[in-house]
This record gives C-alpha cells, sequence and structure tokens, in this order.
C-alpha cells in the first residue's frame, strides 16, 4: 500500500514536559488506522503537530510525499488533511447549514468562510448532501447549538467531509456517545472508506477500534510502542502492560 500520511521521529516538549519523544507513524492510503494509549502518551499532542496547531522541536510530518512540519493548521486543512476534536469546535449560534458553508471554503482559509456573504448552489447542494448523509438534514436549519453532544460530532464529521479531504484524523468520535450512534459512527467511517477515504483515529473505546480499524499504533509515554493487526495488538505483551493492564489477579488478561 501507498502511504498517505507519515510521521518520522517527531519530538514535542512542553517546558519540562517531553508530550512527544521521537514519535513515528504511518498511514497507508485507503486504510483505517487506530491510534491508542493511555492518558498522556501523546495522542492529542501528535493530531496537534500533524495539523499544524503545534510545531515539533524535532522531526518531520509528510503528507502525499510533501513536507508539511511546518505549515499552518489552515495549510495542512487546505492541502486535504482533515481533522475532528475530543470537545467538538462548531459555531454554536449560526445554523448548522451554515457552519458546513464556513468548511467549504477550504481554499480560501476558515474566517473567510465565516465572513463570506454569499455560497454557490453547488456548495448549498454539498452541504446538504452531507448533513443527509450523517442524518442531519433535517435539522439543517437549527441552531448548531441546540444540538445534543453526539449530534455535535457527526456535525463536526460533516464539516470535515465537506470541504473533500483525502485523510480524516478523528479524536475520540466514539467519546460521550450511546451505542446506537456509536454504531452509526462505525457505519459511516466504513461507507467513507469503502468510497476511498483514508482515516487516523484516537480511540479508548477499544471495541469500536479493534472491530473498525485494520492497524493499531499503540502510544507510550510519548513514542509510538508498536504498530500491528488489532489482534496482533490485543495479544501483544508490551501493550498488555502498559495500556491494557496486563493481568488482573485471577491470571485473565484485561480487556
Amino acid at each position: 500500500m501507498t502511504t498517505l500520511l507519515s510521521v518520522d521521529r517527531v519530538s514535542k516538549s512542553f517546558g519540562g514536559l517531553q508530550a512527544l519523544s521521537e514519535c513515528s507513524l504511518n498511514v497507508e492510503k485507503g486504510s483505517i488506522t487506530g491510534l491508542i494509549g493511555p492518558n498522556g502518551s501523546g495522542k492529542t499532542t501528535l493530531f496537534n503537530v500533524i495539523t499544524g496547531y503545534e510545531k515539533p522541536d524535532s522531526g518531520a510530518v509528510t503528507f502525499e510525499g510533501a513536507e508539511i512540519t511546518r505549515a499552518s493548521s489552515s495549510r495542512v486543512f487546505a492541502l486535504g488533511v482533515g481533522r475532528t476534536f475530543q470537545i467538538t469546535r462548531i459555531f454554536a449560534r449560526i445554523s448548522v447549514l451554515e457552519n458546513m458553508l464556513v468548511a467549504t471554503q477550504r481554499d480560501e482559509g476558515w474566517l473567510r468562510g465565516l465572513t463570506r456573504s454569499k455560497s454557490s448552489k453547488s456548495e448549498l447542494t454539498s452541504a446538504m448532501e452531507w448533513l443527509d448523509f450523517v442524518g442531519l438534514g433535517r435539522l439543517a436549519d437549527q441552531p448548531a447549538g441546540s444540538l445534543s453532544f453526539g449530534q455535535r460530532k457527526l456535525l463536526e464529521l460533516a464539516y470535515v467531509l465537506v470541504a473533500d479531504p483525502d485523510v480524516i484524523l478523528l479524536d475520540e468520535p466514539a467519546g460521550g456517545v450511546n451505542l446506537t450512534l456509536i454504531n452509526e459512527i462505525a457505519e459511516k467511517i466504513q461507507s467513507l472508506n469503502r468510497s476511498g477515504k483514508s482515516f487516523l483515529i484516537v480511540e479508548h473505546n477499544m471495541e469500536f477500534v479493534m472491530n473498525l480499524c485494520d492497524r493499531v499504533t499503540v502510544m507510550h509515554q510519548g513514542a509510538d510502542l508498536v504498530s500491528g493487526t488489532p489482534s496482533e495488538i490485543r495479544s501483544n505483551p508490551l501493550v498488555l502492560d502498559a495500556y491494557l493492564g496486563g493481568s488482573d489477579e485471577d491470571g485473565e488478561e484485561v480487556s
């Protein structure tokens, strides 16, 4: 498979805290890649470095063979790297549809998209198609702030999709969401993946990750500990030690 997104020995510290330590990761084109690890292992910092919200102290990030290590977040987005956040970032005071129209302006920057007065017919059509895809079309005229937490997650996914990125980074898409909606999100990801979208997913819900992802990378103390298929990760003693908790007092694996 072709490597779409690559992180090569990236390090990042904040004062005396080493958040990332020579961390490496590859996302293959057409894959769904999982990124797991204990709280504080550096997953969100790695997302921030990839998407231009933080600049690394050393190392490189490449996308489709071109280095994007020092690119701004808006530039990374414009190049085709979409990203959601653990805490959803939507514009609560404008409508669901207006949120989508901000995202259609990928090449203009998000602020210009927010302030632009008119959207084209094709942009409106695309925005509604993606809202329908995530099941929010009927709520297009509602204020985004009135949505439930799970619906906000879906809006943020649609918000990213309308900009047509090549790879989508999802930060805890199942976090705080009920089981029905978790299954719906998983189905949307699988459908998008079949159509050619690639994903890198940070998630604490192990069942969600193991059932969905082709490969999983485990982070520990800011570094990539091990990568492999879900079955390999489940049985790897390093993972059981560092993340899944090893064995319980009866000698059974903790999952």
